[in-house]
C-alpha cells in the first residue's frame, strides 16, 4: 500500500530530478545503460529514463537502484518504480486507474473500490490495481480484506515493499506485533530507504523484548 498523494506528485519530482539541460529524457534502452554507468547524473538520467519509458520487466533494476551509493539516485529509483507498477498497458484501465486516485484523494472511498475493483475485472494481473483497493480497504477498515488484496499483489510482484509495509499496518491493527514486524523487516529487506518502517521496527522491537520479559 502507499499514499495515493505520493504517485501522483511521483513523476514530477523525479523527472526534476534529472532531466538534462535539453529537456530530453532517454529511452529505454538508454536507461538501462545509463543506470550501469559510474557516473551519478547519468545514472539519475536513467531512473528518469526508465520513469518515464520503462517496463514493468524493468523493475528488478530499479529494485537494484534502491541500494545505489547515491540518495539521490535511491530516491528517484523509489518514486520511479510507483510509477512503472501503475502503467497497466492498458489504456482503459490507466484511465479507470487514475480515476480511482482521484476518487482515493477525494475521499470517495467506497467509489474508489468500485473502481478499482472494475480495475481488477479488466486486468487481474495487474498488481497496483490490487495494491490501490488493499489501501482503500484499510482506510476503511476492512483488515481481512485488505491482507487478501495485498496477498494477491505479491503473487503478481514479490517485490512490491509498499504491499510489504501494508501488511505490517494491517498486522499492528490486528494486534498481532510479531507478524507485523516480520513483513516490517521484509519490507526494508527490498528498500532500506523507508525511514518510517525502520522506526517502526526498533519500536517494535523494543516493545516484543519488554512483553517477553514481563511473561
Amino acid at each position: 500500500m502507499d499514499a495515493a498523494r505520493r504517485f501522483l506528485t511521483a513523476l514530477a519530482a523525479v523527472l526534476a530530478l534529472a532531466a538534462p539541460a535539453s529537456g530530453q529524457v532517454l529511452g529505454r534502452e538508454a536507461a538501462l545503460q545509463a543506470l550501469k554507468s559510474p557516473d551519478v547524473a547519468q545514472r539519475e538520467r536513467g531512473v528518469v529514463g526508465l520513469a518515464r519509458n520503462g517496463r514493468m520487466a524493468d523493475a528488478p533494476v530499479l529494485v537494484a537502484a534502491l541500494r545505489d551509493p547515491d540518495e539521490s539516485v535511491r530516491e528517484a529509483a523509489e518514486q520511479a518504480l510507483w510509477i512503472v507498477w501503475s502503467r497497466s498497458g492498458n489504456a482503459q484501465v490507466d484511465k479507470l486507474f487514475a480515476q480511482g486516485l482521484e476518487e482515493m484523494n477525494g475521499g470517495r472511498f467506497d467509489d474508489g473500490i468500485a473502481t478499482f475493483t472494475r480495475v481488477i475485472e479488466l486486468a487481474p494481473e495487474f498488481a497496483e490495481g490490487w495494491n490501490k483497493r488493499a489501501t482503500l480497504y484499510f482506510i476503511t477498515g476492512e483488515y481481512r480484506k485488505s491482507l487478501a488484496d495485498c496477498d494477491q499483489v505479491m503473487k503478481r510482484n514479490p517485490a512490491h515493499f509498499g504491499a510489504l509495509a501494508g501488511y505490517g499496518q494491517i498486522y499492528l491493527r490486528l494486534d498481532d506485533p510479531e507478524r507485523a514486524l516480520e513483513y516490517f523487516k521484509r519490507a526494508l529487506a527490498v528498500n532500506p530507504n523507508m525511514g518510517s518502517v525502520e522506526a517502526a521496527v526498533q519500536v517494535l522491537e523494543r516493545a516484543i523484548a519488554q512483553r517477553k520479559k514481563t511473561i
